[in-house]
């Protein structure tokens, strides 16, 4: 680690749905956040679905990052989340969580759900340090890879103890 990294200071972001204008922006912390990326016509026919919801992160008129995420009757699932790599280590990542964690109670619902790379370690060890813990391992997850991956899941009941004890490389951190 550099010591410029430590005297990074956290950003304020603004959190608001995303608009067709944003794409661009969008498209390009995609494709700088993932060897396998999703295609504007990935992100336009899961934001056409009635339950797909698109945000972003602002900061200074700049969309630095977002997610894509699913409502379901009792959890939130997020399909796609990144933070442009400039902005990453400022809590703009943390800000976005924390929003969406915010809605499981104003909504009724218990549990936000994600699947995570296996080779992603720095996901992974954001996720959890925002309160996800891995719970099951999908072999051959991925279309483009046989690349497995974690599912990772926050509960707002989270005290209460775990029935399921994950058994995995994540789990060890």
């Amino acid at each position: 680690m550099s010591s410029s990294q430590f005297q990074k200071q956290a950003i304020g972001v603004q959190i608001r749905w995303m608009i067709r204008r944003d794409m661009p922006e969008v498209l390009r912390i995609e494709n700088d956040s993932f060897e396998f990326n999703w295609s504007e016509e990935d992100f336009l026919a899961c934001l056409r679905q009635r339950n797909c919801i698109g945000m972003v992160a602002e900061h200074e008129n700049h969309v630095v990052g977002f997610m894509i995420y699913e409502l379901h009757k009792t959890k939130l699932h997020i399909l796609n989340f990144a933070v442009a790599p400039a902005f990453r280590r400022l809590a703009a990542g943390t800000q976005m969580i924390e929003k969406l964690v915010n809605k499981l109670s104003q909504q009724r619902r218990q549990e936000i759900v994600l699947e995570v790379r296996e080779t992603n370690l720095a996901a992974q060890l954001f996720f959890q340090s925002q309160g996800f813990r891995a719970v099951r391992v999908l072999r051959s997850h991925y279309g483009d890879s046989a690349e497995d991956a974690y599912v990772m899941q926050y509960r707002i009941d989270a005290e209460v103890p775990e029935t399921y004890a994950p058994s995995n490389r994540i789990a060890q951190y």
